[in-house]
């Protein structure tokens, strides 16, 4: 599904047959202009899908943009003003500050997260966590926070992972079976296996034929121990249940990538409104 689809089902959702307040008490004729107001310090994200609201509602809607996504915002800055018929500004509003506060809320957490990662070459990864119908707009804003998308969905990449590995037979065969699919259907995709323990890693470092290695719910000590094991042969990702507190210690394991769920669905959204000039 595109963004400009995904956008429409939004305004359908929200104004059904009409925005009745709006349609009963403004003049048909009356005209608007309103300002996108930063009201929190943070990251700015999703100002492209915001005008892509506002003229999905109306067309000669006037938008001007003043700041682009990924600048460093704080309270009072004017992002972009809005100028059009009433109605139809008053129409798109919510819809528009719904993926502007979320979006700039997750490019704001993912921004500091980064920068625990200064003078590392670790790069932070988000996952498949995300809201239903709105992954292209939460991976949007953590590129914008300066983040990196792992896989957008289960069809770009072969993520085998202990469930996967269990009904498979164990780690041989699920590696087997993948590369002999691929073979198959003529798909050129990476395959990356999660490992729980040391004796799953040994077990991957002896079959081989994958690309990447998740190392899941290891310590920092045992990370590192791992991330030397392994000695460049693969790339290499750590994941669950690492925290703001725990990330740098993480990343000095040399570890390349670093998944966080948390930068998609455990998120605060910044404070913006639309306010009238």
């Amino acid at each position: 599904m595109t963004i400009d689809e995904i956008i429409a089902l939004t305004l359908v959702e929200d104004m059904g047959d009409g925005d009745h307040t709006s349609l009963s008490t403004i003049p048909a004729t009356a005209r608007g202009k309103v300002r996108l107001l930063v009201k929190e310090a943070g990251i700015l994200a999703g100002v492209d899908v915001a005008r892509k609201v506002f003229l999905a509602v109306d067309n000669t809607i006037i938008f001007t943009q003043m700041l682009s996504d990924g600048t460093p915002v704080k309270p009072g800055d004017v992002a972009f003003t809005v100028e059009g018929p009433s109605v139809s500004l008053l129409g798109a509003e919510r819809t528009a500050l719904n993926f502007m506060q979320r979006m700039s809320g997750i490019a704001t957490a993912t921004n500091r997260l980064v920068k625990l990662l200064n003078g590392l070459n670790t790069r932070l990864l988000d996952t498949r966590k995300t809201t239903p119908l709105m992954r292209q707009f939460e991976k949007m804003a953590v590129k914008t926070g300066g983040g990196n998308n792992h896989r957008f969905g289960l069809y770009d990449m072969i993520l085998i992972k202990d469930n996967h590995v269990d009904f498979a037979g164990g780690i041989g065969q699920a590696i087997e079976a993948a590369n002999s699919y691929l073979k198959k259907c003529k798909k050129s995709l990476q395959i990356e296996i999660e490992v729980r323990n040391f004796s799953e890693l040994n077990e991957v470092l002896v079959t081989g034929r994958i690309n990447r290695i998740m190392l899941d719910n290891f310590s920092p000590a045992d990370l590192k121990k791992a991330v030397e094991m392994i000695g460049g042969r693969y790339e290499t990702e750590a994941s669950g249940g690492i925290t703001e507190d725990t990330l740098r210690s993480y990343a000095e394991s040399g570890v390349n990538y670093i998944s966080v769920g948390a930068l998609t669905h455990h998120i605060r959204s910044l404070d913006l409104s639309l306010k009238a000039c």
